[in-house]
């Protein structure tokens, strides 16, 4: 029976990485506890999100929300190039003022869509401030440096969605009762979820449901249900929640 699995882990609050892999090896469906930013510089690949599939062109952004189940489809014969950006949700917190807030970029792409295109301004001035965090080397006030790098990234981020200085209208592929029934779990989440219930919503037999779900998300109901629990419940504990709620 396939497992969620949760990959990585940030001992900081964030991470960055550039990447070119000639071949890269087959990537198992899995999430993390912290959130994820790709710039896709070149290749041949397509990103899974929650049951959709996004082809990737040079410029995408891809945004994966912490929780959220993904894997990259990679075609092997090309070297498939991006930079990656691993964050702590709570090093965002820390910037938001008023409605001011770092991590708004995630809320939008999970209302529309996870990959967006960039302009070419756009692009290259996030790309300078990515490869200037990597590059900084030791000396005074080094950490605090990267860490205003890094909100400069997320201004530039969260305002080019605002300014339309990212295409939101990215084409990906999907099955509608599947994306349907993924956004009825998310919803009803603290409320009883059974199989056949979940199959009178979709309105199709849980044999088929069970299989579909599991072709498209590459995971089992129930585990994908006890594990958006368990994040849920962690996000509670996070805030003011008590272990008894």
């Amino acid at each position: 029976m396939p497992k969620y699995q949760k990959k990585g882990y940030l001992t900081q609050e964030f991470r960055i990485f550039h990447l070119k892999d000639a071949k890269l090896r087959t990537v198992p469906f899995h999430y993390h506890d912290f959130h994820k930013i790709l710039l896709f510089l070149s290749g041949s690949a397509d990103y899974a999100i929650e049951g959709k599939t996004y082809p990737l062109s040079p410029r995408d952004v891809v945004f994966v929300s912490a929780g959220e189940i993904h894997r990259p489809i990679v075609e092997e014969s090309v070297p498939y190039e991006r930079i990656i950006l691993y964050v702590a949700p709570e090093f965002l917190m820390r910037y938001r003022r008023g409605d001011e807030d770092l991590a708004d970029c995630f809320r939008i792409a999970r209302r529309s869509t996870s990959v967006m295109r960039a302009s070419e301004d756009v692009a290259g001035r996030l790309r300078s401030l990515l490869d200037r965090i990597e590059e900084t080397g030791e000396g005074s006030f080094r950490d605090l440096y990267r860490e205003t790098l890094l909100v400069q990234f997320m201004i530039i981020l969260n305002r080019a969605l605002r300014s339309h200085g990212m295409d939101a209208s990215h084409t990906a592929r999907y099955d509608q009762k599947i994306q349907v029934l993924l956004r009825y779990i998310q919803e009803h989440l603290t409320e009883p979820l059974s199989i056949d219930s979940l199959a009178e919503q979709a309105f199709t037999s849980k044999y088929y449901l069970m299989r579909r779900f599991k072709a498209v998300t590459g995971y089992g109901i129930h585990r994908y249900i006890t594990s958006k629990r368990l994040l849920l419940a962690r996000s509670m504990l996070d805030g003011d929640a008590t272990v008894t709620e």
